[in-house]
């Protein structure tokens, strides 16, 4: 069996039109695809089950590099930023070795493959023929520049040696060699089915050939002639052989959403020789003799139970991290039970990579998990930020470096800096593996926000009132896990925050401002669980979180030169927040689906001593990207209620058309008196609405969107922007 990338998906169809046929398969060799296909039949898996392994979920994460998104651990995921392209860096080597290798994650695979092949592997005593069917896989070997042959060891990690296409997917390292995919040498293993099993007669499955002559405007093209050889597909002249070539060449390498169609092709191009196969190979086997053959194979094949879990790799310390992490407390557990924590460990960016091997102990009759770890780079540098068509453009820049024991150690640092926004955090996070694992995070924030150089320059008669905030704060915060997509936090702040601000739209640039100092402390409670596919413009997955927070300040508010009040103002003031928020989409059809949103929050907070004073301080409610950098006094209240809607269609993978709408409701509206102090409205009297239209398209380093915007009682209802980057900030010492 050829490799060919997903064209190689038609061996599945092959293997199963000679079963029907009766013909006898006595031995198996592949290449890439092929050694994958072909290593599940001699694992022992007919053709139907190797059909629902390719035509199933679990093989598309395997072929887009994805983790199930259930089993990634919310707790050790940071905070949502801005960041579009991250380069990790060791600091002695830089650049050289950060270089990306993969374009997917092998993640999910290596644990599948190990999954399914485990079991043969053991029964075998790691040796190939000693299989259901004997078996041949091929990789390359690139320190020595040979075709290497497998035939004895794990057969999971042969298999992933042989499928190792060059930035693709990661190689495999065994013993002193650097194994790569098979097709680069030999694509067409002909020549080992006849050297190591020397058979009367072979069917060749192939849909692959040599590439064209390189281009020298194609750098594809040039790598492939660099590093790939020639292949002969053919069959040595002294074999009797066939060769079925399903037509499958119109499909790309890793187009592997068409598997269906691929099986047909090559059932199809099978079916139409296999009078002249017939005529070749004399011999028949009774397809009922082969379901019994198959069945009395597996009921020997032991079951895939762990009982001990061994981790290497890195340094002792960090190697108890990682099994630390896995919560494996010594029992026996199975490998689908297993496989969560597996993903979670995996999910986490202070480890590179985990690489599993299955062990098997004949005493015990049971397996132990080999995880060999490597440790990821030291030095995160991130960039990031948001191009835009209004005056809010931003530059983000992260940086993050992990210290790995046993407990992970990272120190933290962000800037921000634009027209609208500029802020800076530092600070460290621990991370403690433990019985209940929990992470305790602290940072320094410098926050500002300029709200009236950002006015949008689509109204240009159109200013908001002079209006700058600062806020300066230490946060500490402890989590705790609830299942994987949830959290416990507990934190407190203490900071102040500083408006500066003028009552009137009358006034000239010699007038001071009024300004009103909040020195606060605070503490809270929260409950987050977060599924979300997207951290914005998200279509899958929900979003819940509900909490209370108790503040406790000391307000002073100094008049200037345009206020009507001239006595300074200071006081003490607490209060305490209840705050609940639901986000949930679901999926009407497959590019139809519907958004839920709501969010209500309850409030004591007193007045401060004038209306914008109170107006600032109060809760906002910002449910587009948007929203976050308009400051609004109409979605703005102590308490309120507000529900949305969204309709989400997907024109195409990447591409996404959204329409939605938000009813914002206060209890009471804060109003402004002719004293230009806050005055409560009627109870429940008047609610906001916000309309939004989007056209999103998703790239690798964020989204590009057009959005139309319209704000029921705003200054100006219609709001155009587009832009490319994440509207994304750091938290506000209050939220």
């Amino acid at each position: 069996m050829s490799g060919g990338g997903s064209s190689a998906v038609s061996h599945i169809g092959v293997l199963k039109a000679l079963e029907e046929n009766n013909i006898p398969i006595d031995y198996i060799t592949g290449t890439s695809m092929g050694a994958l296909v072909g290593g599940l039949y001699a694992a022992g898996y007919s053709p139907q089950e190797i059909e629902e392994v390719f035509l199933s979920d679990k093989f598309k994460e395997w072929a887009e590099g994805n983790l199930d998104k259930k089993y990634s651990y919310f707790l050790r995921e940071k905070d949502a930023t801005p960041s579009m392209i991250t380069f990790k860096l060791d600091l002695d080597t830089l650049l050289e070795t950060s270089l990306p290798t993969n374009l997917i994650s092998p993640t999910a695979m290596d644990y599948g493959l190990m999954q399914y092949f485990a079991p043969s592997t053991a029964a075998a005593a790691n040796n190939f023929d000693n299989l259901f069917i004997p078996y041949r896989c091929v990789a390359s070997d690139i320190i020595s520049k040979k075709v290497f042959v497998l035939k004895e060891g794990k057969m999971a990690t042969a298999i992933r040696a042989s499928m190792s296409y060059p930035f693709y997917l990661t190689p495999i390292p065994y013993d002193d060699k650097l194994l790569f995919d098979g097709g680069l040498y030999n694509n067409f293993p002909a020549d080992v089915m006849v050297n190591d099993f020397s058979p009367d007669y072979i069917i060749g499955s192939n849909v692959s050939s040599n590439f064209e002559t390189p281009d020298e405007d194609n750098l594809v093209s040039q790598v492939k002639a660099i590093i790939v050889d020639n292949t002969a597909y053919s069959i040595p002249e002294n074999v009797p052989s066939i060769i079925i070539e399903p037509e499958s060449s119109d499909f790309s390498l890793l187009e592997f959403d068409k598997n269906e169609a691929l099986i047909k092709i090559g059932y199809d191009a099978a079916i139409k020789q296999i009078e002249s196969i017939k005529k070749g190979v004399q011999r028949r086997v009774n397809v009922f003799d082969l379901i019994e053959q198959r069945k009395s194979y597996k009921k020997k094949l032991p079951k895939l139970i762990f009982d001990d879990l061994e981790v290497t790799g890195m340094k002792a310390a960090q190697n108890m991290y990682v099994r630390k992490s896995m919560r494996f407390k010594g029992d026996t557990v199975s490998a689908e039970r297993l496989n969560s924590e597996y993903i979670k460990v995996s999910s986490d960016d202070k480890i590179k990579k985990i690489y599993p091997e299955a062990e098997f102990n004949e005493e015990t009759q049971r397996f132990t998990l080999k995880l060999k770890a490597k440790k990821a780079k030291d030095l995160f540098v991130s960039f990031g930020g948001v191009f835009s068509s209004r005056p809010i453009n931003e530059a983000y820049i992260g940086l993050q470096y992990n210290l790995l024991g046993k407990t992970a150690v990272s120190i933290l640092a962000n800037t921000y800096f634009g027209k609208l926004h500029n802020s800076v955090t530092g600070g460290f996070r621990l991370d403690f593996p433990l019985r209940i694992p929990f992470y305790w995070k602290t940072t320094f924030t410098i926050d500002g926000w300029d709200y009236f150089k950002s006015s949008s320059t689509f109204f240009e008669d159109t200013k908001p009132s002079f209006l700058v905030v600062n806020d300066q704060y230490v946060r500490s915060e402890v989590a705790f896990p609830i299942a994987y997509k949830g959290k416990v936090i507990i934190e407190g702040t203490a900071g102040e925050m500083e408006n500066k601000y003028y009552q009137t739209r009358e006034f000239l640039s010699t007038d001071t401002t009024d300004k009103t100092m909040f020195r606060n402390f605070s503490l809270g409670l929260n409950f987050e669980r977060n599924s979300l596919d997207m951290k914005q413009y998200a279509s899958k997955g929900s979003y819940f979180s509900f909490g209370g927070r108790f503040i406790k300040g000391k307000e002073s508010t100094r008049p200037g030169s345009t206020s009507i009040v001239k006595e300074e103002f200071d006081t003490l003031v607490d209060w305490f927040r209840v705050k609940i928020t639901y986000d949930k989409y679901f999926e009407l059809t497959k590019s139809i689906r519907l958004g839920v949103f709501a969010e209500g929050v309850y409030s004591n907070q007193p007045f401060f001593n004038n209306y914008t004073a109170s107006i600032l301080s109060a809760q906002a409610f910002e449910p587009l990207s948007e929203s976050k950098t308009l400051f609004q006094e109409n979605f703005r209240a102590h308490s309120y209620f507000a529900v949305g809607l969204k309709n989400i269609y997907q024109l195409s993978k990447n591409m996404q058309l959204r329409f939605e709408g938000y009813l914002f409701q206060p209890h009471q509206n804060i109003l402004q008196g002719d004293d230009k102090k806050a005055y409560y409205g009627r109870v429940w009297d008047e609610g906001h609405f916000i309309y939004s239209s989007s056209l999103v398209y998703t790239t690798p380093l964020g989204p590009i969107a057009f959005n139309a915007n319209y704000y029921d009682k705003f200054e100006e209802h219609w709001s155009f922007m587009f832009h490319f980057g994440y509207l994304i900030f750091n938290k506000k010492s209050l939220d």
